[in-house]
């Protein structure tokens, strides 16, 4: 690993961005440009300590999901996410329609949605980014691992995760779920992160095998739904998605009609957060092959 590359390379990518870029209040005038080393830590989710010391140049080697975080935390593009990984002596990732790597100008958007839920999905439907009312809205999704991070697979697999949903929408919503998986999994091929889902699915889920069959092929760009949310109830909100140019990413916009009673409860939520929230150990499946 080329510690001091890397270093340079971190401070140069965190001395660039301004708090706006990436989302963040502006907040007092500060002495130096850039972002402070505490706020690029805390968007990648990992310690501050952890993070200045790879900026001096003294750390141990990062993990390639550490990377992962640092490139979207930093707005990296595809070509400098690579370099990053390269400086770390990593393999660089594979450029396929299910790479990770969210694009910085799909992140832009994102950024600026701070009054509504929004979260970017992959193909599986991993969640990649979720705002903070994203999270207070449907659970924070950080704290699933293996196939679990895939919306998908908790779907079919773990039946808490259909209470968000009313009862009468919930087989609609089993083949929505369903409708996104055959062009993921027809790019990405059987060996793929796709085809550990779609055979560990079929092995646990007879209803996953019964839509799978049907090989439906759908995306949705706008959708009507209605969430349930633990303290406020029913909220009837409008979704709209917005596809990047491959399909593999779609940012996902929850929003309420103007002096509704949903709106009114997106703002209830707001004043709410995370409170309801209590400590829930991390979920996972089969680690993908």
């Amino acid at each position: 690993m080329d510690q001091p590359a890397l270093a340079d390379f971190l401070r140069s990518r965190r001395s660039g961005l301004r708090p706006e870029d990436v989302g963040l209040p502006a907040g007092p005038r500060r002495l130096v440009p850039g972002l402070r080393r505490e706020e690029v830590a805390a968007l990648a989710g990992m310690s501050a300590d952890y993070y200045v010391r790879m900026e001096q140049a003294r750390s141990p080697q990062p993990s390639e999901q550490m990377l992962a975080a640092l490139a979207r935390a930093l707005r990296l593009s595809n070509d400098e996410r690579d370099y990053l990984y390269r400086l770390a002596d990593h393999n660089v990732p594979a450029r396929t329609p299910l790479d990770t790597h969210v694009a910085p100008s799909l992140m832009r958007v994102f950024d600026r949605l701070e009054e509504t839920p929004a979260l970017i999905l992959s193909s599986l439907g991993e969640t990649l980014a979720q705002n903070w009312l994203g999270a207070a809205l449907l659970g924070d999704h950080s704290r699933h691992t293996g196939l679990a991070r895939s919306s998908v697979y908790r779907w079919f697999t773990d039946p808490t995760d259909r209470e968000i949903y009313p009862f009468a929408d919930r087989q609609r919503q089993s083949r929505a779920q369903v409708a996104g998986l055959p062009a993921a999994f027809g790019a990405a091929g059987q060996r793929s992160r796709a085809g550990a889902l779609v055979r560990e699915l079929s092995r646990v889920s007879a209803e996953f095998t019964e839509i799978w069959e049907l090989q439906d092929v759908a995306t949705r760009f706008q959708d009507h739904k209605t969430l349930i949310h633990p303290e406020l109830g029913p909220i009837e909100l409008d979704c709209q998605t917005l596809l990047t140019e491959d399909r593999g990413q779609a940012l996902l916009i929850l929003t309420a009609a103007p002096r509704s009673e949903a709106a009114e409860k997106l703002a209830l939520l707001a004043v709410l957060g995370h409170q309801r929230f209590a400590p829930a150990p991390p979920t996972g499946g089969p680690a993908p092959e």
